[in-house]
């Protein structure tokens, strides 16, 4: 059977697509290719271009295919929007959630692995986060995931529905080969800001705040590998074929964080360029420091991060960057 993987023309989940078929599993992607990428998508793996707005059509591609699990990775992420308009985000993220939930229920999929997020704790009161802290979402898109992670509970009990649940922090890295990697428009992450200065894309990096109870005054976040977190992904999946597991939910992070200026002065390193960076004001609502225990990960789902350093996500990171100045739009070689 196969494995349908919503969004899997994007970021994370094209680089969950690639590790899917690397063992051997049957993948079909659904993504509408607004933020995804064809490119992204291998020409073996079938690709449905359904907008999971569309409810008819989404029940339709999932009675079609009648995949054994679903991977979830579609949805719109960007937090100042999400404040701004707000209906967008309850739309793609929540609404859609539940035409697709609902679509697995008429075609009898019962797996579900949901890519969530640490928004959804909002400003913990300490850290490092565990899962057990409460759920206080300060803004639309941790609302709009912790909803989704609620409905979860709620269709295991009317649908049997099993699923696992995964807060991430900060994606980063790309694909060691260089032809998966990071593509967003805009882009707003700060390694890829910080590379395509390397490239002369850019004339700067802003550091935002240089006054936080921090070692060298910036904010520190917890980075966390693109291909740790499709690891982790897969681990959910066979948790739940072997019945270990009916419902859960997992902070994925390398339980370290590392300040802006650590990754300014590693990327300068790693890219031999001078990246010149200018301090400026503060962002309203940046939290001095957002780390997270992957203890639990660890333990129920046997998940060891491989690529934890902060030079191995940059080195992946820039080898992509490099070959793909232009992301995706620049590609003319579709790679398998």
């Amino acid at each position: 059977m196969s494995i349908l993987v919503a969004g899997g023309a994007g970021y994370i989940g094209s680089h969950t697509v690639r590790a899917l078929l690397d063992r051997g599993e049957t993948v079909v992607v659904l993504d509408d290719l607004r933020e995804g990428h064809r490119a992204a998508v291998p020409d073996s793996v079938p690709l449905l271009e359904v907008d999971l707005l569309d409810r008819a059509a989404t029940q339709a591609a999932l009675l079609e295919h009648t995949p054994e699990a679903v991977f979830h990775f579609a949805a719109s992420c960007y937090v100042g929007e999400s404040v701004t308009d707000p209906g967008k985000y309850f739309r793609n993220n929540f609404v859609a959630t539940l035409n697709l939930l609902d679509g697995m229920v008429a075609a009898g999929t019962r797996r579900f692995v949901f890519s969530s997020t640490c928004a959804t704790y909002g400003e913990p009161a300490s850290l490092p986060i565990i899962e057990d802290m409460p759920k206080e979402p300060v803004n639309p898109y941790g609302r709009t995931k912790l909803f989704c992670e609620q409905a979860l509970a709620d269709y295991e009990v009317a649908h049997g529905l099993k699923s696992v649940s995964l807060r991430y922090f900060n994606a980063a890295g790309a694909h060691p080969s260089g032809d998966l990697g990071e593509d967003h428009e805009p882009e707003t992450h700060l390694i890829p800001l910080v590379l395509q200065v390397a490239l002369g894309q850019r004339e700067d990096i802003k550091i935002f705040g240089n006054d936080y109870d921090t070692p060298d005054g910036t904010c520190i976040r917890d980075y966390i590998h693109i291909l740790d977190l499709a690891e982790a992904h897969i681990l959910g999946l066979e948790a739940l074929r072997e019945g270990r597991l009916t419902r859960a939910a997992f902070n994925l992070g390398n339980e370290e964080g590392h300040s802006v200026r650590q990754v300014i002065d590693t990327a300068r390193k790693i890219t031999g360029h001078e990246i010149p960076a200018i301090e400026t004001e503060r962002r309203a609502g940046d939290p001095p420091r957002l780390v997270g225990s992957s203890a639990l990960a660890r333990e129920v789902l046997g998940w060891q991060p491989r690529y934890g350093d902060l030079d191995s996500i940059l080195e992946t990171a820039w080898k992509w960057h490099r070959r793909h100045p232009r992301g995706y739009g620049g590609d003319t070689v579709k790679h398998d």
